[in-house]
């Protein structure tokens, strides 16, 4: 993980906090792509630290964490699942037919009206009633 820094002293007081807790850490010049001038380079500590104490050094010392060069997790290729022909393990395909429930009963209307007034526009009666 690299934590970066802008002014060399805050770097350097980075890593001998990192090393006093028994972490390993280097200080090496960052160099951004376009900038010209040395002294506008900021300062890499390279750490094997936890991400949280690196967070908390970053916020103490004005710096920023760097998960730019960190390897992405390998996501494991499976194979594709092959499921049974029926329903029912084992049971062929005209057990699993028979098997099957009866569709459901949906209503063909909805059971409620929210805008009556709009059904005597169009004629149709209200609830099953005669007006």
């Amino acid at each position: 993980m690299r934590a970066i820094f802008f002014d060399e002293d805050d770097a350097a007081a980075v890593v001998r906090r990192l090393t006093h807790d028994g972490y390993d850490a280097q200080l090496e010049r960052e160099r951004f792509q376009g900038e010209d001038d040395d002294e506008d380079h900021p300062w890499a500590v390279l750490s094997d630290a936890p991400e949280f104490v690196l967070e908390v050094l970053v916020d103490e010392y004005d710096g920023w964490l760097d998960h730019g060069d960190e390897p992405e997790p390998v996501v494991p290729q499976l194979p594709p699942l092959r499921l049974p022909p029926s329903s029912v393990v084992g049971a062929s395909a005209d057990e699993a037919v028979e098997e099957q429930p009866a569709p459901l009963d949906l209503p063909s209307a909805p059971r409620r009206v929210k805008r009556p007034d709009l059904l005597s526009r169009l004629g149709v009666r209200k609830h099953g009633r005669d007006d």
